[in-house]
């Protein structure tokens, strides 16, 4: 049980000033009583998500993760440095941090030693020498190590550091990063990261963001990579191991953004794939910018690599594609990429709201589907109407164990698809591009999502929702013929307003 500690604040405060204002309450007004001490106490051990109550924390806000990791092959392990810059969101007596396993050899807030403890399944309970003033800025400096060790859930699969044929990976949907360092683990709190991966020289590391210069020092190396937007910790990655990676640079919408895909050696057998694989992203990436609006991220790019767990990611700027062989899947580059704009730049506040990600990410496969390869939006959402055999479930409220399943992948589509014959093309387009921007770098939910499409559209479309998001059984869908609608982009002739240009792609090793 939490308990409440009080603390009569000095920090922070300069001497002088406390002289003066003492001298001051004297000589005005002698009879005047000392002032009342500030109360601090601890934040949540939990942030509130009804779905995984033990994960994130209350009281403080990240703004910046800044990792450095050291990967040791020979027993998988890792010596790490995490600082963390946040602001304190109510008066702090103590806070904590999610770590799953790792042992801490220290903790420091504001290079002043703390004390710390652990708690339940992945909570490092840190209390600093004073207490932190709510909207001060603070840093926390965790030293930790060990074996960071997968999470396999029976419902939701593989994910955190996930030991790979030459390397490892960081997969953090939804629990993982809590598996290799301190974070405040909920899709609420987004931050920027700073990640320095050193390595032996024989391997490669791949991040979120944008390069710096590897440091060669020895027989090690050392990456640096940066995002410098928001980013969900459920979204960040780091990847090292063995692999062929190819670099451009692709400018949409007037901007130049830095394209790096990488394909595992391992698995790369294929002459040309790699730049298939950087020129698919490419394509993929000025395509769903001409619909959604301006990329969110100020690079783009992609991992394929045989990992073992399963699935494709949405990594924030660097999905990664987990599959045996080198082959380029447009589809699933157009789902994964769609992500991007849906579930990484706008993100759900809690993960009942998976919908507004996945569902938009299929929906984005059917248009590129439509777009690239002749197959009519209408055609896909019927084949998944007629074939999907489950209506039980409710959409907007899938439970901890659904999260993703069908329902919130295809269902979710199929909501889009009802939407877009309810309120007509013209309203469904405006709405697939104002709504990430709206919400660009933020957070939202279901609610949010349905206020603001009534207010683009000027309908009460509250019994919409509830039968399409919130209600059990298989809503009615007047499916068209299998021909395009004739506001959506077409298959012949050019991509609608692509404005796109790769160029300087090659192929790079180290």
């Amino acid at each position: 049980m939490s308990h409440w500690l009080a603390v009569t604040v000095t920090r922070r405060t300069p001497a002088l000033l406390l002289a003066l204002a003492t001298a001051t309450t004297l000589c005005a007004a002698p009879a005047v009583a000392a002032a009342t001490p500030r109360t601090f106490s601890p934040g949540a051990p939990g942030a509130g998500d009804p779905y995984f109550p033990d994960m994130g924390n209350g009281g403080y806000d990240v703004q910046h993760y800044d990792l450095h990791l050291a990967f040791h092959p020979a027993d998988h392990s890792i010596t790490a440095t995490t600082v963390i810059t946040a602001r304190a969101t109510q008066n702090l007596s103590r806070f904590d941090l999610d770590l799953q396993g790792l042992k801490v050899g220290s903790v420091a807030v504001d290079g002043r030693s703390a004390s710390f403890r652990r708690t339940g399944a992945q909570e490092l309970v840190i209390t600093p020498a004073n207490g932190l003033l709510k909207g001060t800025y603070f840093t926390v400096t965790v030293r930790y190590g060990g074996v960071p060790k997968r999470i396999d859930d029976p419902a939701l699969g593989t994910s955190g550091w996930i030991t790979t044929k030459d390397g490892a990976i960081g997969l953090n949907q939804p629990f993982g990063a809590a598996t290799y360092y301190p974070v405040n683990d909920t899709p609420k709190d987004k931050a920027t990261y700073t990640q320095t991966v050193t390595v032996p020289r024989n391997l490669q590391v791949i991040a979120n963001g944008q390069p710096s210069a590897v440091v060669k020092h020895g027989n090690q190396s050392t990456y640096r990579w940066t995002m410098n937007q928001p980013m969900a910790s459920e979204l960040a990655s780091i990847a090292i191991g063995k692999y062929n990676v190819t670099r451009s640079t692709l400018t949409v919408g007037g901007r130049t953004l830095p394209n790096i895909t990488a394909i595992g050696t391992s698995i790369d057998t294929a002459p040309g794939h790699d730049a298939t694989f950087n020129a698919t992203t490419a394509r993929v990436v000025g395509w769903e910018s001409s619909m959604y609006g301006a990329y969110p991220f100020s690079s783009t790019g992609g991992i394929i690599d045989d990992i073992g767990a399963g699935y494709a990611l949405e990594v924030q700027g660097r999905p990664v594609y987990d599959q045996p062989d080198s082959t380029v899947d447009g589809d699933l580059l157009a789902h994964e990429l769609g992500h991007q704009w849906f579930g990484d730049s706008v993100t759900p506040k809690t993960w009942a709201d998976i919908w507004l990600n996945e569902g938009f990410a299929t929906y984005s496969e059917w248009l590129w589907q439509e777009r690239f390869r002749g197959i009519p939006v209408a055609a896909s959402a019927k084949q998944a109407y007629d074939g999907e055999h489950d209506w039980s479930g409710k959409v907007a409220s899938p439970g901890r164990d659904h999260i993703f399943d069908d329902l919130v992948y295809t269902r979710g589509a199929l909501t889009l698809q009802a939407l877009r014959l309810k309120i007509g093309d013209a309203a469904f387009f405006r709405l697939l591009r104002a709504w990430p921007t709206a919400h660009r770098y933020g957070n939202a939910d279901t609610a949010d999502f349905i206020a603001f499409t009534e207010r683009l559209t000027g309908k009460n479309l509250n019994g919409f929702f509830h039968t399409w998001l919130y209600s059990a059984g298989k809503p009615s869908l007047p499916l068209p013929s299998n021909t395009l609608p004739s506001n959506s982009p077409t298959f012949d002739g050019p991509a609608r307003t692509e404005r796109l240009q790769v160029s300087g792609a090659r192929h790079v090793t180290h």
